[in-house]
């Protein structure tokens, strides 16, 4: 008998369905409708859930979503806003789970990987790239792993993995088990960051003091006092026969060198080879071991024979002796020590930009305790300093002169100067009054503060840039694995070729052979020995293991350094491949922030109406303008403006924006006059659309007004809009509502193309199906642009504009910057679409946006680019931020870029020639002529190959940027002077002297 935990099991169950096997476990049962058995796949998927207000809609959620077939278990969290579901993924997938749950009336996003947990994990005892393939092929193949990325220059291991089968104890577990350390990363501050480190090279330290004091007496033994004619008698008397004084005391300091200081070779290349892996330690377990053997095998013969043995292993080809190598096996321990020690201290310095970042934060706040009054100044009832990590959101706080600003948030009360330039790069100190963000981290310099805190922890943007910072030094750059293939093989290669040097050496000495330059040969054995012990040392896998990572930390903190934020080792890599950029218009060419310059009203009536005067319209003017005497105005112009401004203030584009508050600012018209509009419409690059008193409005592009049958040709008002808007019973019989034929049209419509021409967006008004006018906005172009777009010519890298405006506006903006590839009246569901085209034919695209439009294409892009001050949306979309905002920051990206991934090639062009020249000269090959490595010297080259390598990669950190010129002065072509009907005087932006300014903006 097959039965359910529970004896019966409701549609709306909501805990997990088990199948409990009385009788035959392979009998099915019906659940919801599907079939379940211990065979039945399951999934488990975690969503956002938006719309849920209290506890009955998870009920209904549950209740619904267990009802559907394939569904076995769901689990809503109310303040989580998530849900977690499992279910049989052949009937059904998330799309499907999302259309369910948005039947029923709430917005639903799968969130990949939400039912894992990451973990992040600082590894001790790698050594080599080799080290990284064993942790991750053994944690790997835990149950409940998704992936786990080891980072060998961070020491991080970061683990995605599935609750419900392992957990963090269990990952450490199996990392410790192979022969390493580890220990929870938290990320809090740069001293808990450091710990681990600062722990490890204290260790390593003593154990080099402990292995150099032991080795010294070797080294003096072994290859000084030999020299030494007052010395000899620690070679000539021997304590017995075939022992001699010098041979005793180098096996007796040797011994605990090489299994006491030794022993983390031995132990680490054990858990490697039982783990089937060959890494760095097991070629210098092979090659010590193989010397201290040997000596040991030598000592006892001698003395069981009685023969006199040398304990000169520098007089490899001395006739009639035999020689220990005691001096080479503690040496090389030594030497790799030594070369770990100082691989170590050079690693560290490749993250010091992180930890740059990380001093920036405050580790304490001046809070107030504050109490509000309905009249007057609030008081101070209590001021305390508290630790940073207390400080939450709402939190009124004091900052001194001269003291970092302890968190995000908005001034509250007083003025200062701060600088921000280890934040955002901008070296000139800003000027805060009340209203003003600050960010946390940056400087105070003069005045008294107080602020109130916005974002607190972890969410500010410091918090938020060093995130980035660290996830783009852990994960890995694709060049990457071409050391993770090479070490697959390397080690045993070596061995493999260690051997057949020893076995050709022996045929050659055994064969007579005569070598030039060489003493006759007296031990073949010996003499073999020792080439494939130098063979063996002097291979050095942790070369090309650290040539990428440290490269990748260096780049991506200087990167940061100048305000661009890489999100990963991979996009870091892929930014010097890219072979056209497209940039975004408005916002990212421009400045975003259009204004009205221009506008026109059509059916104007010329006849001045006095506010005080009364009117069959005083209902639509008498409260639209503020009160004050005698003001003349045009009751045509306030009804156009009233009605614009109502419809414009429901929608939130810029260009909505620009034009509500130009009509408030500049035509005294109060907002709470405006009238609330109905059936509001917003088409995303199109325009609005909405019924004012009775009165459809439709305001837009000229394209989606002819869409709809509206031309300047042939909709043209021909009568004042006072009319119109007047009651019927009020109305003129023979009102005339039918095209104005005595205006000429072409005449508009060339004033209009002209606008546009200049970089200029139309926006024509549309009431009751007549145009009753248009007004233009400019959107002043980044003085940045220009320098910008040159510069990618000169690299050789196309240029495309995109945006949704009208071709002639759009090819206006170009020509100014200098894009020759446009793609104008680009709806924002199509942008990624023309990105998708770029690539398909060859190009390597990068993405410049800054809005939640550009999101798609900034994700369909090898390289999205966001600018700081853009959207969230499009930040978290991106690849790459601009911290400051500054166009120039793409041409740093992509030289940056260049410059680390050339580091990179030479890395691995320097870890190749090493190997492929190194070991073939610790073979003999060189013998010939006079020249081999002894195995102690072999040991000594290998461990500085890798900090060689470190050292090339800190070489980054010269980095200088690229230096542009702004063009200051500027005259674009085809500027146009016109009649301007606005009172508005335009000003050039921050005072600067351009002779012309060209204005862009995009149609909404």
């Amino acid at each position: 008998m097959t039965s359910i935990s529970s004896n019966s099991v409701p549609s709306y169950c909501s805990i997990p369905i088990v199948l409990t096997d009385h009788a035959n476990a392979e009998k099915e049962v019906d659940i919801n409708g599907g079939i379940y058995s211990p065979q039945t796949p399951i999934k488990k998927s975690v969503f956002r859930i938006v719309g849920m207000t209290c506890a009955s809609c998870v009920s209904t959620i549950e209740k619904f979503l267990n009802a559907q077939k394939g569904i076995f278990f769901v689990s809503v969290g109310l303040i989580q806003e998530r849900a977690e579901i499992k279910y049989d993924p052949t009937i059904l997938n998330e799309l499907d789970i999302i259309r369910e749950i948005e039947s029923i009336g709430y917005e639903a996003q799968h969130i990949p990987n939400g039912e894992n947990n990451q973990v992040r994990l600082r590894v001790g005892g790698m050594t080599c790239v080799s080290c990284v393939n064993i942790i991750q092929n053994a944690v790997s193949q835990q149950k409940g792993i998704v992936s786990i990325v080891v980072n060998l220059s961070t020491e991080i291991a970061t683990v995605m993995y599935d609750p419900e089968y392992t957990g963090t104890r269990s990952i450490m577990e199996t990392i410790t088990g192979l022969g390493f350390t580890a220990i929870l990363d938290d990320g809090k501050n740069d001293e808990s960051q450091r710990t681990f480190q600062i722990l490890e090279l204290r260790k390593l330290r003593n154990t080099l003091i402990i292995s150099a004091l032991l080795t010294l007496p070797v080294f003096l033994v072994g290859m000084i006092f030999n020299q030494i004619p007052q010395f000899s008698v620690l070679y000539e008397c021997e304590l017995v026969r075939g022992l001699s004084i010098a041979n005793f005391v180098m096996f007796v300091f040797t011994t605990p060198v090489q299994f006491g200081v030794g022993w983390r070779f031995y132990k680490n290349a054990f858990k490697a080879l039982s783990h089937r892996v060959a890494n760095m330690d097991v070629l210098i377990v092979l090659g010590t071991t193989c010397a201290y053997i040997y000596s040991v095998f030598v000592l006892i013969y001698a003395m069981v024979h009685k023969q006199k043995i040398s304990s000169d292993s520098m007089d490899l080809m001395s006739a009639g002796q035999v020689h220990t190598f005691f001096d080479t096996s503690s040496m090389l321990i030594s030497f790799i020590l030594l070369g770990k020690y100082l691989e170590t201290i050079t690693k560290g310095k490749t993250s010091e930009a992180i930890r740059t970042l990380m001093s920036l934060q405050p580790t304490t706040a001046i809070l107030l305790n504050i109490e509000e009054h309905e009249f007057g100044e609030p008081v101070v009832l209590e001021e305390k300093e508290i630790q940073i990590d207390l400080v939450q959101r709402g939190d009124v706080l004091k900052v001194l002169p001269g003291a970092k600003i302890p968190t995000d948030g908005v001034v509250i009360s007083g003025s200062s100067s701060v600088d921000e330039s280890l934040v955002t790069g901008e070296s000139v100190a800003i000027s805060k009054k009340v209203g003003d963000k600050l960010i946390g981290g940056t400087l105070n310099q003069n005045g008294l503060l107080r602020m109130k805190a916005e974002r607190v922890g972890a969410e500010t943007g410091l918090g938020q840039i060093i995130r980035l910072v660290e996830q783009a030094q852990t994960e890995k750059a694709p060049i990457q694995g071409l050391a993770d293939k090479v070490s697959a093989f390397f080690v045993p290669l070596v061995v493999i070729f260690a051997l057949l040097t020893f076995f050709i050496w022996i045929g050659i000495a055994t064969s007579g052979i005569s070598i030039p330059n060489a003493t006759p040969i007296d031990n073949p054995f010996q003499f073999a020995l020792t080439f494939m012990i130098s063979v063996i040392i002097i291979a050095c896998p942790c070369a090309l293991g650290l040539a990428t990572p440290t490269a990748v930390m260096v780049g991506t903190g200087i990167g940061a350094q100048n305000g661009i934020l890489f999100k990963g080792g991979s996009h870091l890599e892929r930014t010097h491949k890219i072979t056209a950029v497209v940039f975004d218009k408005t916002g990212t060419l421009t400045n975003g922030k259009p204004t009205v310059t221009e506008w026109e009203i059509f059916g104007e009536d010329k006849n001045k109406y006095k506010k005080n005067t009364p009117s069959s319209i005083e209902v639509i003017v008498d409260d639209i303008f503020e009160k004050g005497p005698e003001i003349e105005v045009d009751p045509n112009r306030a009804a156009f403006f009233h009605l614009v401004a109502c419809v414009e203030s429901a929608s939130e584009h810029p260009l909505a924006n620009a034009i509500t508050n130009y009509i408030l600012g500049s035509e005294n018209i109060q907002r709470e006059n405006l009238v609330q509009p109905e059936d509001f419409l917003a088409v995303v690059g199109q325009g609005v659309q909405a019924v004012v008193l009775s009165h459809t409005l439709i305001i837009g592009n000229a394209r989606w007004l002819a869409e709809k049958g509206i031309t300047v040709k042939d909709s043209l008002a021909s009568v004042p809009l006072t009319e119109i808007l007047k009651p019927k019973e009020l109305q003129v019989d023979d009102l005339d509502k039918k095209p104005n034929k005595k205006v000429d049209h072409s005449e508009i419509e060339t004033r209009i193309r002209t606008l546009e021409t200049e970089g200029k967006t139309v926006v024509l008004v549309s009431i009751d199906n007549m145009i009753y006018g248009f007004l233009a906005l400019e959107d002043e172009i980044k003085a940045e642009s220009r320098v910008t777009i040159q510069t990618l010519n000169k690299m050789g890298i196309l240029s495309y504009m995109l945006t949704g405006d009208n071709e002639r506006t759009a090819l206006a903006v170009a020509e100014q910057v200098g894009i020759q590839n446009v793609f104008a009246e680009v709806l924002p569901s199509m942008k990624s679409k023309k990105v998708q085209e770029l690539k398909q034919q060859g190009h390597v695209v990068g993405m410049v946006g800054d809005g939640i439009n550009d999101s798609p294409a900034l994700a369909e892009a090898d390289v999205g680019i966001a600018i700081g001050t853009g959207t969230d949306i499009a930040i978290e979309a991106a690849n790459i931020v601009l911290i400051r905002s500054d166009l120039r920051d793409v041409i740093t990206a992509i030289d940056l870029s260049k410059k680390t991934f050339r580091r990179i090639l030479l890395n691995y062009l320097w870890a190749m020639l090493y190997n492929c020249l190194g070991i073939p000269i610790a073979a003999g090959v060189l013998v010939p002529i006079g020249f081999q490595i002894p195995p102690m010297f072999a040991g000594l080259i290998m461990a500085f190959s890798s900090v060689s390598v470190v050292l090339s990669a800190l070489h980054l950190k010269t980095y200088k940027k690229p230096m542009l010129e702004i063009q200051m002065n500027f005259q674009p072509k085809g500027f146009l002077h016109h009649r301007s009907q606005t009172t508005q005087q335009i000003q050039p932006v921050n005072d600067m002297d351009f002779e012309m300014k060209q204005i862009a903006g995009e149609a909404q």
